[in-house]
């Protein structure tokens, strides 16, 4: 079934309607039961220190939040009706018309379920539903099903944040009148370590540890040749545009990051935001993170404080100086953390216009904005079955709020702006190039 309309324009279907009865079958069936296991192992083994914080109040709160995540892992399986939320969060009633719009779309009238659905809106829902499990079940409304992965991804990445830590400080210690051309290559570094971060997502790997154990620095040479498209240098216009030239006074850039990954990821995240600021490439850096735990390893606004408070407790000189820095920079308001209910809706971006035109005005007011990972792609391209030559403007179907490019790394099967001939080699060669992280694009589309 497509997915709904927003463009005048022929759009291809969702990406559901191609695989149906195979890729995301599969992927329903397997990984996303996975994960709820995973979510109801997380409640279970803290059964007493929910005790111990709200007595027997707690223990029974986490026997219904394990039997609601137990009954939608049946649904799940089972093919069986997606169902109104019953809470009471800000976005239910956006949920609900959704799936409304969805039941809408529907040419047998059939019930939406989970294998006849978009996939991009089941997994999202999927999500949202153990929200909902939490929500309806205080006192833990507030756990976090996903701290613990994400927690120890971060810890079992120690030695690749120490080293990122270290070459940037380093760096930014022996920069005074650096050269412009070496300032584009320190440049080109940075961007690519925060594109690479993007394989650390725990959704992908269902939970299980997808940590960076080595330099990434070190590592940048060897993955060069794994970038399909890379218009780095495009980036690097966008923010030079406004550093000014011939006495022209230097504005400098509003950029807005739109986070993917916790852990790893979001460190080399941090350390590009930190990079472009102290060198003048930017005046303001603006994250964007999810309201509630998204995705698995998605950046709630509790692990962006507790990874700034992290960096804080290491032993380690450089690291502490980050550290120091970073804090700096959020109390000054050079940096800043934000988050909005639609990053976490099943929305296209394309929609963000009509439905959430609050945040769409934030991003037209940044000079370039940056998106992560591989569900933020699938977003501005609709998670449709494109031609793989489509040019990335046109399959972000209208949304244009500002310059933006997405650093991603390919685990899902969409993929456009190739050149001629470039998907049909990879598949030869590898059936699951667009699925194995093992591929990365800096796309990058300047509105008109």
């Amino acid at each position: 079934m497509a997915a709904m309309e927003t463009e005048h324009d022929k759009t291809p279907q969702s990406l559901s309607a191609k695989f149906e009865g195979s890729f995301a079958y599969l992927t329903i069936r397997d990984r996303l039961p996975t994960i709820l296991t995973k979510a109801v192992d997380a409640i279970h083994r803290n059964k007493n220190n929910f005790f111990e914080q709200h007595g027997e109040e707690g223990v029974n709160a986490e026997k219904r939040a394990i039997s609601f995540l137990s009954k939608l892992r049946n649904e799940l399986q089972t093919d069986k009706p997606v169902l109104p939320l019953t809470d009471e969060a800000e976005d239910t009633a956006a949920w609900n018309d959704y799936m409304q719009r969805q039941q809408d779309l529907m040419e047998d009238k059939q019930p939406v379920s989970w294998f006849k659905s978009p996939w991009l809106y089941v997994e999202c829902y999927m999500y949202r539903r153990i929200q909902e499990a939490l929500l309806l079940n205080p006192p833990i409304s507030d756990f976090d099903v996903f701290k613990e992965a994400k927690t120890q991804s971060f810890f079992e990445s120690q030695q690749a944040v120490i080293s990122l830590c270290t070459y940037l400080r380093e760096l930014l210690t022996s920069m005074d009148n650096i050269a412009e051309n070496q300032l584009y290559d320190k440049f080109l570094e940075f961007l690519q370590v925060s594109l690479w971060g993007n394989k650390c997502d725990l959704s992908i790997s269902a939970g299980q540890d997808n940590s960076q154990k080595t330099s990434p620095i070190d590592s940048l040479a060897d993955l060069r040749r794994f970038m399909l498209v890379d218009d780095s240098d495009k980036v690097w216009s966008a923010l030079m545009a406004l550093q000014g030239s011939g006495g022209t006074e230097k504005r400098g850039a509003r950029v807005d990051i739109i986070l993917d990954n916790s852990g790893f990821e979001l460190l080399t995240d941090l350390v590009l935001a930190d990079f472009l600021i102290s060198v003048g490439l930017a005046k303001e850096v603006r994250f964007h993170g999810k309201c509630f735990p998204w995705f698995v390893s998605d950046v709630t606004k509790e692990d962006f404080n507790w990874t700034i408070k992290q960096t804080m407790a290491f032993n380690h000189r450089q690291i502490s100086a980050c550290a120091v820095q970073w804090k700096r920079f959020l109390k000054e308001g050079v940096w800043s953390y934000q988050d909005h209910l639609f990053w976490t809706l099943p929305h296209e971006f394309c929609d963000m216009q009509a439905d959430a035109a609050d945040l769409y005005s934030t991003l037209q007011a940044s000079d370039l904005i940056l998106f992560k990972g591989d569900l933020n792609y699938r977003k501005l391209t609709g998670d449709r079955d494109w031609e793989h030559t489509v040019p990335f403007g046109r399959a972000l179907r209208g949304f244009h709020p500002a310059p933006l490019c997405s650093l991603r790394t390919l685990k899902a099967n969409v993929q456009v702006g190739l050149q001629p001939g470039q998907g049909e080699k990879l598949t030869s060669q590898e059936l699951d190039w667009m699925t194995s992280g093992k591929y990365a694009v800096v796309q990058f589309f300047c509105p008109p």
